[in-house]
């Protein structure tokens, strides 16, 4: 039966020998989530349930080497190369199956590019290596300088004996009772190091043009169809442009899926970029939805196997569109399935208000979790390695729960609490919920932040949670709660310095403030945001800065930018600093079509700002205390502070309260949605402060930490 909302989105498709239900595929990802010698654990099993369970038609299981000791893309990676591991590559396909979702094993040697080893690195040619967003980045101690890791080229005899290992990862994939297998030829790894152009500089049977370029790739296919058969079907993601000169572009592409097709692969999927140009590879905020579908579009036009196509996929009525008018047989997904696992029950049912969509943000999946050896996180979606989120637990005896300000912290503490049967209001002293995540509104290239905004308010209405706006309680206030969350944000820190005060001197909140009426949560009476001069000096290394100067940047003002740091934004995940700094300086990320910036953006390092004159000469000292001036027409501050002053006069109150999110701590939006999340979770009719002032509960039977009188 048609589905009425997206019919072609959730019709089946037949690749190889397997009928897969609808066209919603996840396309792999490391989520660094395995046992240390690669074997799945619960953690691996639930998380790729999940999406199962979600009514995900093809699942590709990601980044699974077939040999641990030379290569591991992620220090905890799924590994294939021991027939030891088939036991738990069986559970994990059979959690899969349970819940009709067809299933695949990516098979990765990282190359170049492993996370572990970190030396002795390996891959088609000898180089010297500079990936600072790739996993594998080079490890820079607290006290060193950048090197670049050293690559050493290949031998004939390690190349085969790595094919036979691809070989037998695949039939131990086949064993454990997967449906395919799928090998990685994108993003600058191990068999997209051969395939490339720009990394492959060999001049033997494995190098020099396109087919010796292609041998590596096509030994592990016909490796693999001895071991497995011929009719099991394999598939390849590749890049359909490297974004890079002297890479692959989409010529060639087109020529990989020709030749693939001939080898009798089941079907292709096509990424995009290499690591040397990350953004295409990433795809941060600044990327819109389907940038990259034209390669799989232009790519199915010489093919007859199903295509996938992928990259910042979020919303149903483009997946359908694009499936419907023939551009892809199959839309790919990753982080979107992170964010919200039951995107595709949620889309069949027509309920697309509902799905949390990826903000595209690399915080949790790829900044705080891969990129330092860890295990994967979601910055929106506390249940990601945390299952404690998964089937929460209803609330002893409800509480009556006080929030303190309704942005990320204060209204995924909310949506919890009220989810395990609290009653929750909400205080927020503006006329509309978000916080700073509304500072993005007006960013170019930055507005996915208010999907997650506008996702929260929805639910924080769903709920039923009571919002009182314009409010900023006092401690009499709140007397008849039980707890109070204080989640008041961060606020502007206004140096005492000659001319802090004067006209021309104004905040981030106040330039990047929206002004747009069309957004349903616009508040009546919103003051509108500051107009600055056409040069504008910022002060401050934290988002409000970086934002502040995106904004003004993208509006043609010329920008200076000065930072106490020894570079800006060094705290920034490094795809979207990679992609932020080429445009400051008047370029943009690879594949981006935005409109560039008319001027530069400057950057003081090391620095800070003495003065502020009347005539707006801004006086600037360095580390070494030298001396310069600016001139401008605007200086914005934005340096940032927890705004937390209401909270030692909450404690002597007597008030069980404590402090999430900025006003704890500034950082950014997984920070904020992760304490809301722990927080509402100690939440019980028991819980009190401990001896750190943080909120538990559930203490063992005959535990009394009640404050006496001494």
């Amino acid at each position: 039966m048609k589905n009425e909302h997206y019919p072609t989105l959730f019709s089946p498709i037949q690749i190889g020998s397997m009928t897969i239900p609808n066209r919603v595929t996840m396309v792999p990802t490391d989520i660094s989530s395995a046992n240390a010698d690669g074997s799945v654990n619960p953690r691996v099993v639930t998380y790729h349930e999940e999406i199962a369970k979600g009514g995900c038609g093809f699942i590709i299981v990601g980044a699974t080497t077939p040999d641990k000791v030379t290569g591991r893309p992620t220090v905890t990676c799924l590994a294939a190369d021991e027939d030891p591991l088939i036991p738990g590559l069986a559970h994990l396909a059979e959690a899969m199956h349970r819940h009709g979702a067809k299933c695949a094993v990516q098979i990765q040697h990282p190359g170049r590019q492993a996370a572990w080893p970190r030396k002795n690195l390996m891959s088609a040619s000898d180089h010297v290596l500079d990936v600072p967003g790739s996993a594998g980045h080079e490890v820079i101690y607290a006290e060193s300088i950048a090197q670049g890791k050293s690559i050493r080229a290949m031998t004939v005899e390690e190349i085969y004996d790595l094919i036979e290992k691809f070989g037998e990862a695949a039939w131990r994939v086949q064993q454990a009772g997967f449906d395919s297998v799928e090998l990685h030829g994108a993003h600058g790894y191990l068999i997209s190091q051969f395939m490339s152009p720009f990394v492959n500089k060999r001049n033997d049977r494995f190098g020099g043009s396109f087919m010796g370029r292609m041998r590596f790739t096509m030994e592990i296919v016909s490796r693999m169809q001895m071991k497995c058969g011929k009719d099991y079907p394999l598939g390849i993601r590749y890049s359909g442009d490297e974004w890079i000169e002297g890479g692959r572009t989409l010529d060639e592409t087109v020529k990989v899926a020709k030749l693939m097709e001939d080898m009798g692969l089941a079907y292709v999927d096509i990424s995009a970029g290499i690591f040397e140009s990350p953004g295409a590879v990433m795809d941060p905020m600044y990327y819109p939805e389907g940038w990259n579908t034209y390669t799989a579009e232009e790519v199915k036009k010489h093919v007859k196997i199903p295509v996938i196509t992928s990259h910042s996929l979020r919303n149903p009525d483009y997946c359908e569109k694009i499936v419907a008018e023939g551009k892809t047989d199959m839309v790919g997904m990753c982080r979107q399935l992170i964010a919200d696992p039951y995107w595709a029950n949620k889309a069949r049912a027509g309920n697309k208000r509902d799905i949390r969509r990826c903000i595209s943000c690399l915080v949790g999946c790829w900044q705080e979790s891969l990129m330092i050896r860890r295990d994967m996180r979601c910055a929106i979606n506390p249940a990601v390695g945390d299952e404690r989120f998964i089937h929460l637990q209803p609330a002893g005896k409800a509480c009556k729960v006080a929030v303190i300000g309704g942005g990320p912290a204060g209204m995924e503490a909310a949506r919890i609490s009220a989810l395990r049967g609290h009653k929750v209001t909400i205080f927020e002293k503006t006329g509309e919920l978000g916080g700073a995540m509304l500072c993005c509104c007006t960013v170019p290239g930055k507005s996915k932040m208010r999907w997650h905004a506008d996702w929260l308010r929805q639910q924080v209405e769903k709920l039923g949670i009571e919002v009182k706006y314009r409010t900023e309680p006092k401690a009499k206030d709140l007397e008849g709660f039980d707890v109070v969350l204080l989640a008041a944000g961060g606020r502007v820190v206004k140096p005492d310095i000659p001319g802090i005060d004067l006209p021309i001197v104004t905040t981030f909140e106040d330039v990047l403030r929206c002004k747009s009426t069309k957004c349903e949560y616009y508040p009546a009476g919103k003051i509108e945001p500051v107009e600055c001069g056409d040069n504008v000096l910022i002060w401050g290394d934290h988002f409000g800065a970086a934002d502040a100067a995106e904004r003004l940047g993208s509006a043609g003002k010329k920008v200076t930018v000065v930072t106490e740091n020894r570079d800006f934004a060094e705290w920034m995940e490094p795809v979207h600093r990679d992609v932020m700094l080429k445009r400051f300086a008047c370029g943009n990320g690879e594949g981006l079509k935005s409109k560039t910036y008319k001027h530069p953006v400057r950057i003081i390092p090391s620095s800070s700002i003495l003065k502020i004159k009347k005539d707006g000469t801004v006086l600037i000292v360095n580390s070494t205390f030298e001396r310069s001036e600016v001139k401008t027409d605007t200086v914005v501050l934005a340096k940032v502070e927890p705004n937390d002053g209401a909270y030692e006069s909450f404690l002597e109150a007597g008030l069980t309260v404590v402090k999430i999110g900025d006003s704890k701590n500034v950082r950014n939006v997984r920070g904020a949605v992760t304490d809301g999340a722990n927080v509402a979770l100690a939440i019980e009719k028991d819980a009190a402060l401990n001896a750190n002032n943080e909120l538990i509960s559930n203490l063992p039977t005959g535990i009394d930490f009640v404050v006496r009188d001494a």
